[in-house]
C-alpha cells in the first residue's frame, strides 16, 4: 500500500471498549450500592450510547450531555428509579474508573510489535482528552504511537476533514502514504478516504461497509495488507 504513517482509531478498534465499559460499570454500581439488574442496564444502555455518541459526532449535543443523558435514558428505559445526583456521580466515577480497566482486542499487541518498527503510528479518536491518554499509558498502548490526537484537543471531531488535515500536519504525513485504521465506516474510513488517506476498516461491530475497502475481522488480519 506504499505507506509510511499508520493512524489508528482507539476505542472498538484497539482498545475493547464494550468490555472496558462493562467491568467499569459493575464496580460503580456496587461502589454506590446500586441494585440494578446489570444485564437489563447493560441491554439499554450500549445502543443508547452508541446513539448519543453519533449525536456528539455531528455537534449535537454537549460532552455534559452525553454523559449525563446516555444514563439518564438507560435508567429510564429499565424503570430504574435515580435521582439526578446520582447520575451526576456515576457520570463522574464512570470516567474516572474507566481507564482502569485495560481489555484490549485479540492480537492488538502482536500486530502492534510487528507494525512499530516499519511505520510511523499514531492515534486520531474522537474519545475524551483526559481519558484517552490514561487508556493508551494504563494498557501499555503508548509507546507504540508517535502522536495522539483528540477530537477534543482539535476542536472537530471524526469524519470532519480538519482533524485528518491537522493529524497529517502535526505528523509529517502525506494523504498519499497514510492509511486510517478504524471500527467505524463513517467517522474512520468515510472521514479518511475524503482527504485522500487510504483505510482499513475493522468490522467488529457488524456494521456494513458502504463502499469496498479492505476490511479484516481480527487485527491479526492486518498483516495481509502492511
Amino acid at each position: 500500500m506504499n505507506i509510511k504513517h499508520i493512524f489508528f482509531d482507539l476505542d472498538h478498534t484497539l482498545w475493547d471498549f464494550e468490555t472496558n465499559s462493562n467491568k467499569t460499570f459493575s464496580y460503580i454500581f456496587e461502589r454506590n450500592n446500586l441494585q440494578v439488574n446489570f444485564n437489563d442496564f447493560m441491554e439499554v444502555y450500549q445502543p443508547i450510547n452508541f446513539r448519543y455518541w453519533k449525536l456528539f459526532r455531528e455537534d449535537k449535543v454537549s460532552k455534559a450531555d452525553l454523559r449525563y443523558g446516555r444514563l439518564r435514558e438507560a435508567f429510564d428505559a429499565i424503570g430504574f428509579d435515580t435521582d439526578d445526583e446520582m447520575i451526576h456521580v456515576l457520570s463522574e466515577e464512570y470516567i474516572t474508573y474507566l481507564a482502569d480497566h485495560n481489555a484490549l482486542f485479540e492480537n492488538a499487541l502482536h500486530v502492534l510489535d510487528y507494525l512499530k518498527p516499519q511505520y510511523s503510528m499514531h492515534i486520531i479518536t474522537n474519545g475524551f482528552e483526559e481519558v484517552q491518554h490514561r487508556k493508551l499509558q494504563n494498557s501499555n498502548l503508548l509507546p507504540f504511537f508517535d502522536q495522539v490526537i483528540t477530537s477534543e484537543k482539535v476542536g472537530v471531531k471524526k469524519p470532519n476533514p480538519a482533524i485528518f488535515e491537522y493529524a497529517m500536519e502535526l505528523t509529517g504525513a502525506g494523504a498519499h502514504e497514510s492509511v486510517m485504521i478504524g471500527d467505524n465506516f463513517e467517522a474512520d474510513i468515510l472521514g479518511a478516504i475524503n482527504v485522500g488517506m487510504q483505510a482499513i476498516f475493522c468490522k467488529f461491530n457488524g456494521e456494513i461497509a458502504t463502499k469496498e475497502v479492505p476490511t479484516v475481522d481480527n487485527l491479526i488480519e492486518l498483516k495481509n495488507f502492511l
